[in-house]
């Protein structure tokens, strides 16, 4: 499966950018799929991640309240809805395939990457 990431830009704090992740090559649709950042200097962290059917979500401390994850299967596509956003929320953005039964926050449960969707929230 190849995952395209986009929609990053750069915006001013409080506003507000939708990533989305598109699956191509297989169907995603029974895959937990989930989002990662790594911010200059740090290693790449879990933000949000989704079930196959999209009954259960996860978020990070960080982006709970402010970040809702969404998927359309039918699309094979993933979505960020990012809002309120803060210059801590400058990244890269990666989304993935969860492949294994491990956490859903962990980096190690995740085979497919996409290659990243830079976000950059100014002051």
């Amino acid at each position: 499966v190849q995952l395209q990431a986009s929609g990053g830009g750069e915006v001013q704090a409080g506003d507000s950018l939708r990533l989305s992740c598109a699956a191509s090559g297989r169907t995603v649709s029974s895959y937990s799929m989930g989002w990662f950042r790594r911010a200059p200097g740090k290693e790449r962290d879990f933000v949000s991640a989704i079930t196959s059917g999209g009954a259960g979500t996860y978020y990070s401390d960080s982006v709970k309240g402010r970040f809702t994850i969404s998927r359309d299967n039918t699309k094979n596509t993933v979505y960020l809805q990012m809002n309120s956003l803060k210059p801590e929320d400058t990244a890269v953005y990666y989304c993935a395939r969860r492949s294994s039964t491990g956490s859903h926050t962990y980096e190690a449960s995740y085979d497919s990457w996409g290659q990243g969707t830079q976000v950059t929230v100014s002051s």
